[in-house]
Order: structure tokens, then C-alpha cells, then sequence
């Protein structure tokens, strides 16, 4: 599912279902962020993490851990970069060599609302109008959970270029829906603040593409090279 909506240069690993067994064990210092998790959050964490390990297989890259660094970001080996993403029953890890794109964010959620609250803390006026006109012509899809995995993306794509936070208000997300099949489309987000540097150049909007299917919504913004 979310290999899908990433260019050939990502290797993509997804799971279903949250059981550790047949998953690789975690490293040490993996063992020492989760040490006294619940038990959902260390099994989360645990299939996640084997994704990303299996994703690196592909690449050619020896299996290593994935620690935390600033604010809960995973930490890739040298030379990669990645995404993780989990919710109820699904996982899935995305990473590509730093030679074939500058940075990536892959988020998955439940396809169904977002608690009461959540859209009026994370949208703009412009971006709730547009969820607005989505709903109308294309009911079937919650569209505010989708924005919120959009921003998710557009946030893990955005901190390892920076290192700083984005707050929800400080990007301007579009939705666009595919004329033919309606439940995938691409992300348009203009950046609201001053944006990284890639390769000299100044960033002002990430790009990105959705799906809505077995009951998620996954979305995903990849920075290429300039």
C-alpha cells in the first residue's frame, strides 16, 4: 500500500497485525527506549523497526538498529534515509539511499474521524473549506483524517532536512483526487515558513501522493534531489 505511492528508487516493507512473532528481536539499545512500554507500543515497535530491517535487506544495506534521536525521529545508517509509520494492525517502514532522494514521510491511519477537536487544532480556514468541498462531491473518504496523515508525512519528511518543529498551522496542505480512480490522488503543501535548503535550494512546497483502502488512509511526501 504504501509502496505504491513512492518512487522505484524506496523500498517499501509493510506488516499486518501487530504480533512480534516472526520479526526480527530488537538491538540492545532498541530494548533500552522501550523497556517499559505498554505492551501495544513495544509491539508496534518491535514489527516497525523489522520492517525497517528488511527494507534495508533490499537495499543492500546489512540490518542495523534504529535508535531514537531529537524528538522520538528515527535514526537511519549513514548514506539512507526513511520513514516509519504504525497504527491498529498495520506497519510499514520506507527508506532510499540519500543519493536518490533528500528526504521521506510515510504516514498510515485509520480510515475513520478524527476525535472531536483534532481538525480545528490542525487545519486552516483554507484547508477546512476544501475538506468541506471534498465531502460533498466525494463522500466515502474521511477527508479530515487524511489531512491529518498528510501532515504527519509532511512533518517527517520536513525534520531531518531541519531539525526543527513544524507546527500543523505552518503548512498549507491541498488534497487532489485522481480523475479516474477517486480514492488515491496526489498532496500539494506549500510551506507557510521559511523552507529547508536542498542542494543549495530553497524549498517552498513538498509534494506528495494518498490512497484510501483496507480501511486506511495512507499518505506519502518524498523531497527529491535538485
Amino acid at each position: 500500500m504504501i509502496e505504491e505511492l513512492l518512487p522505484e528508487t524506496v523500498v517499501a516493507v509493510e506488516a499486518r497485525g501487530h504480533d512480534e512473532a516472526g520479526h526480527s528481536p530488537l538491538y540492545p539499545e532498541e530494548e533500552a527506549i522501550v523497556a517499559r512500554a505498554v505492551a501495544k507500543r513495544r509491539r508496534e515497535f518491535t514489527v516497525v523497526r523489522s520492517c525497517a530491517r528488511r527494507a534495508m535487506e533490499k537495499l543492500g544495506v546489512p540490518p542495523q538498529p534504529v535508535p531514537t534521536g531529537e524528538r522520538g525521529a528515527p535514526l537511519w545508517p549513514v548514506g539512507l534515509a526513511g520513514s516509519m509509520t504504525h497504527c491498529d494492525g498495520y506497519c510499514a517502514a520506507a527508506l532510499v539511499r540519500l543519493t536518490d532522494l533528500a528526504s521521506l514521510g510515510i504516514d498510515a491511519e485509520p480510515d475513520g474521524p478524527l476525535p472531536d477537536g483534532v481538525l480545528d487544532a490542525i487545519a486552516l480556514p483554507a484547508e477546512a473549506a476544501r475538506l468541506r468541498r471534498l465531502d460533498e462531491a466525494r463522500p466515502g473518504i474521511h477527508w479530515d483524517r487524511l489531512l491529518f496523515s498528510a501532515k504527519e508525512s509532511v512533518y517527517k519528511a520536513w525534520f531531518p532536512l531541519t531539525g526543527q518543529w513544524l507546527d500543523f498551522a505552518e503548512a498549507d496542505i491541498e488534497i487532489c483526487v485522481d480523475p479516474v480512480d477517486r480514492r488515491r490522488g496526489t498532496l500539494h503543501a506549500v510551506l507557510l515558513v521559511a523552507g529547508p535548503t536542498v542542494d543549495g535550494r530553497r524549498l517552498r512546497h513538498f509534494t506528495g501522493r494518498w490512497v484510501a483502502r483496507d480501511g486506511l488512509v495512507a499518505t506519502a511526501i518524498t523531497v527529491p534531489r535538485t
